[in-house]
């Protein structure tokens, strides 16, 4: 068995795609997946599974939503060691910082530096960012709601063909403590 997260993108936002934290951990469970726990209202869960990876677990519980709920939601699953090699890949100080600082964007696939080539990275400064495996670290010092870089990295021509998903860094935490527990 293997113990994974699930992050759903873009629900409870706004009165849209809403999904009971509730009927998630029922739904999930129906799909056969043990030790089912949700954080937070913002489409954190985890589960065990013994069959499958972490794509076609991500299309089985995004099929399961789409039938329960009517509608479609993007979903990323990740492993606990993956979790896990993200947190401790952070290449800034997260004691240091305020968890609304630091923020990582999961991507559905890999990410390299050519994607985001043509942002003026210093125009943006003191706000940062770095790129790790399937991931993006982003430091905001003014909180991600106020962060112009944060609203140019979510531009479609700089996520074409990705699914992406954010965290902070209080979450990014939790999620790799509830995986390995």
């Amino acid at each position: 068995m293997t113990t994974y997260a699930a992050l759903l993108r873009g629900i409870n936002v706004g009165g849209n795609k809403k999904v009971p934290m509730a009927e998630l951990r029922t739904l999930l469970q129906g799909l056969g997946y043990g030790g089912v726990a949700t954080y937070l209202q913002s489409g954190n869960a985890v589960f065990t599974s013994g069959h499958g990876d972490e794509q076609s677990l991500a299309a089985e519980v995004g099929q399961a939503i789409e039938k329960h709920f009517g509608f479609t939601v993007d979903v990323l699953v990740r492993d606990h060691a993956y979790l896990k090699a993200v947190r401790e890949a952070c290449p800034f100080p997260a004691a240091e910082l305020e968890a609304k600082q630091l923020h990582v964007t999961y991507f559905s696939g890999p990410v390299d530096a050519e994607r985001f080539a043509s942002l003026d990275q210093p125009a943006f400064l003191p706000e940062e960012f770095r790129l790790g495996d399937r991931a993006l670290y982003l430091y905001a010092p003014d909180g991600l709601g106020r962060s112009k870089l944060a609203e140019t990295l979510a531009k479609p021509r700089l996520l074409k063909g990705l699914i992406a998903t954010s965290r902070n860094w209080n979450t990014v935490v939790k999620l790799e403590e509830l995986t390995g527990a």
